[in-house]
């Protein structure tokens, strides 16, 4: 159910109050100026009735007038002021003497000079409102009798040609008449104005009520609604104007809200399992950071042994040569026998050395080199290694390439990585290619290496991560992610590049470019 709100803060409220406030001062300014407006023109219709009526009373007493008879124009006056709207007629003498009124007593009284004034200057009808002795409204109309030819030459002879004005006549008019019809019609315009305010009030207040009142309140209902997340709620207002456009607005607002919440909802539980990946990685790679550990230490050790064992190797190659020395030319056997021990302790003694020149850390000392003697020194250093055994290793060297400035013994430790890597790979058994040759790109020259096995390759999802830090397809406890990582900062270091390309159930192919200067 729909609930109103009822204050006059609400919306329909004001309008309400606002409207009926400029409605009622509308009709108030209308009503005063109507009423202003019929006032004028009944006072204008009065004064033009008592023009005419001055005109039919000078016509009454004009004949009595030219023949002297006092008399009947006294009762001619006192007959026309019996009229229900003439108080009072005077016949008024330029100097200001009443000589004619039909009321007897004023007759030898001195009128208002100043009307009298006015008329002999002006020569025109001159009309005033004033109040009589018992504070009735009258208007007072006062009109010159002007000399005419057929007066001066009257029997009575009174008169002289010259004499432009004879006197004056005064006639008062009640207003009583017009007074109760603008009094009347000033109630009638209040009380009709009032009923009109009111039946457009009530009309106003259901039409607010319909097209305002309702849908705010629906719209409000909406809104709580949608606050406690009942985003299917339909507000039911299908009008085309701003109301049904805000409902509409509001619906497909509701819509958006929630498919934005769902849409959080689903991220908040990606980003809870993108955590506790992240998480699983972060441990693994807490457990390859020991594993990384255990193997420096297992380096520095074998180091250690390497250098330990190459004392006795120096001491078995010494007296191998010298019992070789002893041994006569004919007994030929012994003497390939001791050649033999020979070879293969110089070999231990060989790839000790190597060993020792990888694991040395030391400052990077670079040094002018021939690509091609580094890669068969890393060949014979790791070949005879038991992972090596069933892997054929295709060499194919470009002899022509220039010698250049490097590190040998990080360049070495970067093909080291990739042979032992590619050697994983292919699960100890396979066919590894390197080629070197030369390579350019603009003005820059290169040279180019390129290391292909013909193991299963890298997956898509895996091979733009293949140099990050712990990073690793290799199964657990099978590779720290560091190799290649390690490789990638050498390279980098040597301003050169290295990259990789594979398709599943191909192999991989690395590739290092280094700059010729």
């Amino acid at each position: 159910m729909v609930k109103f709100r009822k204050s006059v803060d609400s919306l329909a409220g004001r309008l309400i109050i606002t409207i009926g406030i400029l409605m009622t001062a509308g009709s108030l300014l209308f009503g005063t100026f109507f009423i202003k407006y019929e006032e004028k023109i009944m006072i204008n219709n009065l004064t033009n009735y008592a023009s005419l009526s001055v005109d039919l009373i000078k016509n009454g007493i004009h004949s009595g007038m030219l023949a002297a008879q006092r008399k009947d124009i006294q009762k001619t006056i006192e007959a026309i002021g019996r009229e229900k709207d003439i108080t009072g007629i005077r016949v008024i003498k330029p100097d200001g003497k009443i000589i004619y009124s039909n009321m007897l007593a004023e007759i030898g009284n001195i009128s208002d000079m100043s009307a009298i004034q006015y008329i002999l200057e002006s020569k025109n009808n001159y009309s005033r409102f004033t109040t009589d002795a018992k504070g009735t409204k009258i208007l007072k109309f006062n009109s010159p009798i002007n000399n005419e030819a057929s007066c001066s030459s009257a029997a009575c002879h009174f008169h002289s040609p010259d004499t432009k004005i004879l006197g004056v006549l005064e006639t008062d008019f009640s207003t009583s008449a017009v007074d109760d019809t603008v009094r009347q019609n000033r109630i009638a315009t209040i009380l009709f104005g009032g009923l009109f305010v009111a039946s457009i009030s009530v009309i106003l207040c259901m039409i607010i009520y319909k097209f305002v009142s309702k849908p705010v309140a629906l719209l409000e209902q909406g809104m709580k609604r949608l606050a406690k997340g009942d985003f299917d709620h339909h507000i039911d207002i299908h009008t085309k104007d701003e109301m049904g456009l805000l409902a509409s607005s509001f619906t497909d607002m509701a819509q958006e809200i929630k498919q934005n919440r769902e849409y959080m909802e689903k991220w908040t539980r990606g980003l809870e399992d993108e955590v506790q990946k992240k998480t699983a990685e972060i441990i693994k790679a807490q457990d390859q950071l020991i594993n990384a550990e255990k193997l420096a230490s297992l380096g520095r050790m074998s180091a250690g042994v390497a250098h330990e064992l190459n004392s006795p190797l120096t001491g078995i190659v010494t007296f191998a040569h010298l019992m070789l020395k002893r041994v006569p030319p004919e007994n030929k056997q012994d003497i390939e026998d001791l050649n033999v021990i020979i070879d293969q302790a110089e070999r231990c003694s060989k790839i000790i050395k190597g060993l020792l020149g990888f694991s040395r850390k030391a400052a990077s000392e670079k040094a002018t080199v021939n690509i091609n003697t580094l890669i068969e020194s890393t060949l014979a250093m790791v070949k005879n290694q038991a992972k090596f055994y069933n892997i054929e290793i295709d060499v194919q060297m470009d002899r022509s390439l220039p010698e250049i400035s490097v590190d040998p013994n990080q360049i070495q430790q970067v093909f080291v990585n990739l042979l032992i890597n590619a050697a994983d790979a292919m699960e100890e058994k396979g066919k590894i290619t390197i080629t070197s040759r030369p390579a350019q790109e603009g003005e820059s020259r290169f040279i180019e290496l390129e290391f292909r096995d013909t193991g299963p390759g890298i997956s898509p999802e895996s091979i733009g991560r293949v140099f990050e830090p712990f990073f690793t397809t290799k199964p657990a406890g099978k590779g720290t992610g560091l190799g290649l990582s390690v490789s990638y900062g050498i390279i980098k270091k040597h301003e050169g590049q290295i990259t990789v390309k594979s398709e599943k159930g191909n192999g991989a192919s690395f590739l290092i470019r280094l700059p010729l200067k």
